[in-house]
């Protein structure tokens, strides 16, 4: 059971882009296919998806590496990405090649054109105002912070 529905507007920036789409029903990101696929200046993989949305304002676009990443000799270079509600560009996802396989060696070096390379979840994205304080309200965490209550 969905707790609501959210209408976003969408433009195919190319005929042959997907409009993203839950693969099963609980789902919580929508999958993004590859159309393109280049290296930048820095050596990332750049796939794009030939896609744009119009995000409303009070929610933010997160793009998350599919858990196939494993297969695969990528990262997603910013490891999250985040599409504000005013970018109105192609979404691209950006991976850089790593120096290593975790599953072995028996990965793949990169994803093709028209596989599945990320997922896009819309989530609400409040406007912070902070306000400063000389103390901050004690907790039980405190400071403990990089492992202090275990491995």
């Amino acid at each position: 059971m969905f707790v609501g529905l959210m209408h976003i507007n969408i433009k195919k920036l190319k005929p042959e882009a997907t409009i993203p789409v839950y693969a099963k029903e609980g789902d919580a990101g929508l999958d993004l296919i590859a159309i393109s696929k280049e290296t930048d200046e820095y050596g990332n993989v750049a796939y794009g998806t030939g896609l744009a949305l119009e995000i409303p304002i009070g929610f933010v676009g997160y793009l998350f590496p599919r858990s196939s990443i494993s297969k695969y000799n990528l990262d997603l270079a910013n490891a999250v990405g985040v599409i504000d509600s005013g970018y109105r560009g192609e979404i691209i996802c950006k991976f850089k090649p790593t120096a290593y396989f975790s599953n072995g060696g028996q990965g793949k070096e990169f994803y093709e054109i028209g596989d599945k390379i990320a997922q896009l979840i819309i989530m609400p994205c409040p406007k912070v105002i902070f306000k400063e304080v000389d103390e901050l309200t004690s907790s039980e965490r405190g400071e403990g912070g990089f492992g202090h209550t275990g491995n």
